[in-house]
């Protein structure tokens, strides 16, 4: 896949760059719980458990995310469904963790996903466009694929795009 298809965060949620209020991304994610999505490129059907949402929310990645990351990050919780969607890259790992061993005993799969998030800083009237790379986490068990977390969040180093 040449062309990289980033998913767009349209809105911005859950604002500030310190104290997101993680409950209500953790909330705002329950909509989610029970919802499969098809990762384009693999065919792959990866579901949404109920676990979900405070992993996602939770999570030792999370927890240590400050600043812009930790935003958008609570923000990505909006387009979930277009990360798995447009997921690339897919690698399998084993299970290292005696305490997944119930509920990633086949292991996990990591997927690369690209998105975007329109910024415009304190004195800035200009809105531009950061592009982002993160890492989806998805286990699986029973033959089949549970969204776990979104971590490894990175802001792309190219130039800010002007909004459509």
């Amino acid at each position: 896949m040449n062309e990289r298809n980033y998913s767009e965060i349209h809105a911005i949620l859950f604002q500030g760059k310190q104290n997101i209020p993680w409950e209500q991304v953790e909330n705002y994610l329950k909509k989610y719980i029970g919802m499969s999505y098809v990762v384009k490129e693999y065919g792959d059907v990866i579901s949404i458990a109920g676990d979900f949402p405070d992993e996602y929310a939770e999570s030792v990645y999370t927890k240590k995310l400050r600043g812009a990351l930790a935003k958008v990050k609570a923000n990505a919780a909006q387009i979930i469904d277009q990360l798995i969607i447009h997921a690339v890259n897919r690698r399998w790992t084993e299970n290292r963790a005696e305490k997944h061993n119930q509920s990633a005993a086949e292991g996990w799969f990591r997927y690369d996903t690209y998105f975007s998030m329109e910024v415009r800083g304190n004195e800035e009237t200009e809105i531009r466009v950061n592009r982002y790379v993160g890492t989806l986490v998805v286990r699986k068990k029973a033959d089949k694929l549970f969204l776990y977390d979104l971590i490894n969040i990175k802001k792309e180093t190219s130039t800010p795009l002007k909004p459509k």
